[in-house]
């Protein structure tokens, strides 16, 4: 405690003194123990409030209604999964040029719906012309010369064949004269000599007979070889001549199917090169659809699955037909073919919305498909408490997913609720704290 003295401002104008108008004034301050307890309450108030109301590291404070929250529901899965097909030629001929030439004049234009062995375009090549030509005589030359040889090999086979015909007839003479001589000479009535030269000219008539039989067997076997290798190459000769001709006729160009021609761009007075496409034709009226399918879905599209083409509000049947191993760009390509009848007005080119159905349909509990998928591949989801000012990531196991719905395997009742938004900036979150509630 202290004491002021307060002076009055009239004490200098009057004759009494100062000291009866001193009056005491008593003024209280803090102790320096109250203040520490006092400010060290206030810190811990502080701290107690911050803890309240700051959020905890794992977890953050959204704004629900910038949230998608999803009910898991019950209902009835459907495996499928959509696509955008291009419509094909069922059936494409590639047209090259088999020979090269210049082109001399065009028969049909682009587009045209083309017959079976319709003329399309006429080339003109004068050295394929005179190398035919000059093949062909060639080729008819040689096959003069064989004929020659086999006419040879003809008129030797005769003259073996009369000479066995000499050689029998000179050994039944002989024969008849051994017979007519062999009782005699037994009788004694023809002598010896004359039986014996009898004898020998019968032997050796049929020693020569022999002799002229097998020389002609090994003849003909030697000949008939001859003439079979002649004849394979005449034939070969002739084929080649034929191919020349069908490589000549090739000049006129023509359509190997009946069909759409397209790709169609020569003009006259165009060089050709041998092997150099001209155009492709494309079968009328049969089309094939390829789409491109996730690589998610590789090992659960098998061939002969089915699917439905929507299509000017119809709904039209295919089935898959191939499957292309080859992932490109996180895809692979598949050819569907319709069942039945297929949309008459769609054209090349054109892109047609399918379902491709992967299983049958199967109740399940559902939630709607979402972009939250990517970030957690269906590993886990923040669930929504009861009240709805926060959620909890929870451990989960999905199934099979579609465009609309995501089957739950575990984790998740029907009727709890979970966010289905993006998941971005939440993945090491634990907890959200939802600002404001909002149902979906």
């Amino acid at each position: 405690m202290s004491v002021v003295r307060m002076t009055d401002d009239k004490a200098g104008s009057g004759a009494e003194s100062g000291s009866g108008m001193d009056r005491m004034v008593v003024t209280r301050r803090w102790s320096m123990r109250t203040k520490i307890v006092l400010g060290a309450t206030a810190a811990l108030l502080a701290a107690l409030l911050f803890w309240w109301f700051a959020p905890s590291a794992g977890s953050e404070t959204v704004a629900a209604d910038h949230l998608t929250i999803s009910q898991v529901r019950t209902g009835t899965f459907e495996d499928f999964i959509p696509l955008r097909a291009r419509v094909t030629p069922l059936l494409t001929v590639f047209l090259d040029a088999v020979e090269g030439g210049r082109v001399e004049s065009k028969a049909v234009e682009d587009g045209a719906m083309l017959a079976k062995g319709q003329l399309i375009a006429v080339l003109s090549n004068s050295e394929l012309q005179l190398d035919t030509l000059r093949d062909q005589a060639e080729v008819e030359q040689q096959i003069n010369s064989m004929r020659s040889q086999e006419l040879a090999l003809a008129q030797t086979r005769l003259s073996d064949q009369r000479a066995i015909l000499d050689a029998s007839l000179a050994l039944a003479k002989a024969k008849r004269q051994y017979d007519l001589e062999a009782p005699l000479a037994a009788k004694g009535f023809i002598s010896g000599k004359q039986f014996n030269d009898t004898t020998d000219q019968y032997q050796y008539q049929r020693e020569q007979l022999a002799e002229l039989k097998e020389s002609q067997a090994t003849n003909a076997r030697l000949q008939g070889s001859q003439l079979s290798q002649q004849r394979a190459a005449s034939d070969s000769m002739t084929s080649g001549l034929a191919i020349a001709h069908q490589n000549l006729d090739a000049l006129n160009l023509r359509a190997p199917v009946a069909g759409q021609l397209s790709g169609f761009d020569i003009q006259v007075g165009q060089s050709l090169q041998r092997g150099e496409r001209i155009a492709q034709i494309d079968s009328p009226g049969h089309n094939k659809l390829q789409a491109g399918v996730d690589e998610f879905y590789l090992g659960r599209v098998v061939v002969g699955q089915t699917a439905s083409v929507d299509w000017n509000g119809k709904s039209y049947g295919a089935k898959v037909t191939k499957i292309y191993p080859q992932v490109q760009n996180g895809q692979f390509q598949i050819d569907l073919q319709f069942t039945g009848a297929e949309p008459a007005d769609i054209q090349r080119g054109q892109t047609l919305q399918a379902k491709l159905t992967l299983g049958d349909p199967a109740p399940a509990r559902l939630i709607p498909n979402g972009a939250f998928y990517n970030t957690t591949g269906g590993a886990w989801v923040f669930v929504v408490a009861p009240d709805g000012k926060s959620a909890v990531k929870r451990q989960v196991r999905l199934g099979r997913r579609n465009p609309d719905q995501i089957e739950v395997l575990d984790g998740l009742d029907a009727g709890e609720r979970v966010i289905t938004s993006p998941y971005t900036g939440f993945e090491d979150k634990s907890r959200l704290d939802l600002s404001q509630g909002k149902d979906d």
